[in-house]
C-alpha cells in the first residue's frame, strides 16, 4: 500500500469488443481516480460500458490500452497470480444479485472469505458478527438465505465483500433487484458499513436516488468518464 495514492485510478483505459465485423469502442480513454474513504457512484443507460469498467478496475479484465492502478501499484505488467493476489486482497464486489451459499448461514457466508484466506474459525466468527451487527442481522446469524428476505440477503453480500478488510469495495447495481423502500433500506446499510471500515467505493447503478447520495457522481457517456455533482 503507498501512502497519500488514490484507492482506484484509471489512466487512459481503453477497451474494445469484435462484434461480427465490427469494432466496439465501449471505453475510450476513460480516466478516473477514488481516494480512500471516498464512495463515488457511477452512472450511464444500459450499455454505456460500466460493468467493462468495473470489471478492469476489478482486475477481471485487461484494457487494451492505459493502466489500472490500485493503491498506487500499476496492475498491467502483473502476471495472472500476481492480480489474483491483489484482488484478493485489495478488492471487494458487491453484485446485483446476492450469490450467497444456500447451504450456509449468514454468519457462515461471511466466515467462509476469511477462512479461505486463511483466518481462524474464531477470529472469522467474530469479525462475521461484528460486520452483521453494523448492518442489523446479528438476530439473523444462524439464518440460511432461503429464510432472508431480499434486502437481508444483499446486506449479507455486502458485509461478506468486506469481510477481508478490503481498501475498495465494487457494487455493480447492489440494489438493482430490489423494491424502492428495500433498495433505500440497503442503500443506508452499505453507506453505513462503507463509512464505518473507511474504504474506498465505488458503485454502479441506475439508482440515481443512490447515486445522489453518494459523494460524487461520474457519468460515463461516449466511453469516457465525465464528472457529476451529486
Amino acid at each position: 500500500m503507498n501512502e497519500g495514492a488514490p484507492a482506484l485510478e484509471l489512466r487512459d483505459a481503453m477497451r474494445t469488443f469484435r462484434q461480427g465485423g465490427t469494432t466496439l469502442e465501449v471505453l475510450r480513454a476513460a480516466n478516473l481516480s477514488i481516494a480512500p474513504g471516498e464512495i463515488v457512484a457511477l452512472v450511464g443507460p444500459s450499455g454505456a460500458g460500466k460493468s467493462t469498467l468495473l470489471h478492469l478496475a476489478g482486475l477481471l479484465e485487461r484494457p487494451d490500452s492505459g493502466e489500472v492502478l490500485l493503491d498506487g501499484i500499476a496492475c498491467g505488467a502483473l502476471g495472472d497470480l500476481e492480480r489474483t493476489r491483489l484482488r484478493r486482497a485489495h478488492l471487494g464486489f458487491v453484485y446485483q444479485f446476492h450469490h450467497l451459499l444456500p447451504e450456509f448461514s449468514a454468519l457462515e457466508n461471511v466466515m467462509l472469505p476469511q477462512m479461505i484466506a486463511g483466518l481462524g474459525k474464531r477470529e472469522a466468527r467474530n469479525r462475521a458478527l461484528e460486520l452483521l451487527r453494523m448492518v442489523g442481522l446479528e438476530p439473523r446469524a444462524d439464518h440460511r438465505p432461503a429464510r432472508l428476505s431480499g434486502g437481508e440477503q444483499q446486506r449479507v453480500a455486502i458485509v461478506r465483500a468486506l469481510a477481508n478488510a478490503p481498501r475498495l469495495l465494487l457494487g455493480d447495481e447492489p440494489t438493482g433487484n430490489l423494491d424502492q423502500h428495500t433498495a433505500a433500506d440497503v442503500t443506508d446499510a452499505l453507506l453505513r458499513v462503507v463509512r464505518r471500515t473507511g474504504l474506498a467505493a465505488l458503485i454502479a447503478t441506475h439508482n440515481l436516488d443512490l447515486a445522489r447520495r453518494l459523494d460524487r457522481v461520474l457519468v460515463l457517456e461516449d466511453g469516457l468518464v465525465v464528472s457529476r455533482k451529486p
